[in-house]
């Protein structure tokens, strides 16, 4: 008999396997950069934010707040390319962009203005992010206590409270100026915002999922047109830079600003964990313990090795969760092509001033889809959770209230002690230690819950008591108002104030 030889396939002459994660697929490169770029456009403005804000504050030239910026650009594509693609226990392998995280930049900005300077604050980011990779293991072992009432209250706080960030990018992003507001500002976000829905209408795949970057450019283009987007000053300033170590300093160690940068620790360990379980939802892959430990590894890892480069505590982007939603575009291999210009933009300050010159207000119409979708997954998550005979509801409406308290006003903690105010100034850390704390309440210390638990559980479920079933059989039915039994006879119905006598 001659039988012939199958030749190996490809995964067989790797030794791989083929993944069947949706994370693990792979596109094209051209594919792959191409929706690279769109995440890299959705969290520019606010990965350079944090670098120009404390800049400003400690009083440097112009010239040394670019520095910041480029190295926050090129650390945040290290920390993307750590957590996208991975190494043995640092990264979760999600396509989860990193960046400076905003969560720190009050804190930032009240050490350098209390003396200590951008030394103390690389120092206290430093020895933070050490204890923070230290405890990540045991943030990670809490995922149990993370259910979708949980999950889906926080990606949906995530959403809202990235709201008030779209609306400011559509006003100009720039509250001193004074086209802030303007018809201006708020009609070319309209217009970008009308591009995005138009061009997800689409019939071509293609161009639907890359609508929001097609969006951006064409109100760019539109922008220039009307002369409210200015490319002058790009060629002004070095095309080729790389990041010089301890460029704005050594680090300088003080007790009180690494005391504080430990809180904001805290709260980006729980945002980032917020953002994991975020991600795995949308993407629709397992997160367990491990995982979320090796993202929350690669968070802090990559923290502590950015003031070296003078950069400050990274953290993964909530808005790009968003984009991954919008898009439909899982692989993170995608990311992690973001990570990829995200570097280049930082040795290539060129690029950077390019893409910086994008008008804020084109930024806002795409925000307004992004973010939006960001509560939508939410409530998708909420759809699913069980509300009958449990106090799931009032778990839901405490948190995202809570959670809503520092968006609604935003002065609401200035009163309270610093670290509760670093805390929960943020209203995704809020909503996140009101949902957990709320389900240990009532979903894991049962001691003392009711049968019939408050008026706040739903009204609209019916719950038949497992005692009244025990006395019908199998083809028992109910029809105009009579109970009929399995043989078609009328079974008759007593009150219950009969039947006890």
């Amino acid at each position: 008999m001659n039988l012939k030889k199958k030749s190996p396939s490809p995964a067989a002459k790797t030794g791989r396997q083929p993944s069947d994660r949706p994370e693990d697929q792979r596109l094209s490169l051209g594919s792959s950069f191409a929706y690279g770029f769109q995440h890299v456009l959705t969290m520019y403005g606010g990965i350079i934010a944090v670098p120009l804000i404390v800049g400003q504050a400690a009083g440097l030239a112009p010239a040394d707040i670019g520095i910041l910026i480029a190295a926050a650009l090129f650390m945040g594509g290290l920390a993307t390319l750590l957590q996208t693609i991975g190494i043995p226990f640092f990264g979760s392998q999600l396509p989860l962009v990193q960046g400076v995280s905003f969560a720190s930049v009050a804190t930032m900005v009240a050490i350098v203005s209390g003396g200590g300077g951008l030394p103390a604050v690389f120092g206290a980011v430093t020895v933070s992010a050490a204890i923070g990779l230290l405890i990540a293991p045991v943030f990670s072992k809490i995922v149990r206590f993370f259910p979708p009432v949980v999950t889906g209250t926080v990606i949906t706080t995530i959403g809202l409270t990235l709201m008030p960030v779209a609306a400011n990018w559509a006003m100009g992003g720039n509250r001193k100026a004074e086209d802030y507001g303007s018809m201006a500002n708020i009609g070319l976000a309209a217009v970008t915002l009308a591009l995005v829905l138009l061009l997800s209408k689409v019939g071509s795949a293609t161009i639907s999922r890359l609508s929001i970057l097609l969006a951006m450019v064409a109100g760019t283009v539109v922008a220039v047109v009307t002369g409210m987007a200015d490319f002058s000053k790009v060629g002004d300033g070095p095309i080729v830079a790389f990041p010089a170590p301890f460029h704005l300093g050594a680090p300088t160690f003080e007790i009180a600003a690494i005391i504080s940068m430990v809180i904001v620790v805290l709260v980006i360990l729980t945002e980032t964990m917020a953002d994991i379980l975020a991600v795995g939802e949308i993407v629709g892959t397992r997160t367990d313990s491990k995982r979320i430990a090796a993202g929350l590894r690669a968070d802090m890892g990559s923290s502590l090795i950015a003031p070296v480069f003078g950069s400050f505590t990274q953290s993964a982007f909530a808005q790009n969760v968003g984009l991954v939603a919008v898009t439909r575009i899982k692989s993170r291999y995608v990311v992690a092509a973001g990570g990829v210009i995200l570097v280049l933009l930082g040795l290539l300050p060129v690029l950077g001033r390019v893409v910086a010159a994008v008008p804020t207000a084109v930024l806002g119409g795409a925000g307004i889809v992004l973010f939006g979708t960001v509560a939508a997954s939410g409530i998708r998550t909420l759809a699913k959770v069980e509300y009958r005979n449990n106090m799931n509801l009032i778990i839901v409406a405490a948190s995202i209230g809570f959670g809503m308290i520092p968006i609604a006003a935003p002065t609401f903690y200035d009163k309270f002690p610093t670290w509760f105010g670093t805390i929960f100034h943020s209203g995704i850390s809020s909503a996140a230690v009101m949902a957990i704390v709320l389900n240990l309440l009532f979903n894991h210390l049962k001691a003392g819950n009711s049968e019939n638990q408050s008026v706040f559980v739903a009204g609209t479920g019916r719950v038949v008591r497992e005692e009244d079933l025990q006395c019908l059989a199998d083809g028992d039915r109910y029809e105009g108002g009579r109970l009929i039994d399995c043989e078609g006879k009328e079974v008759p119905v007593e009150s219950s104030s009969k039947s006890e006598h």
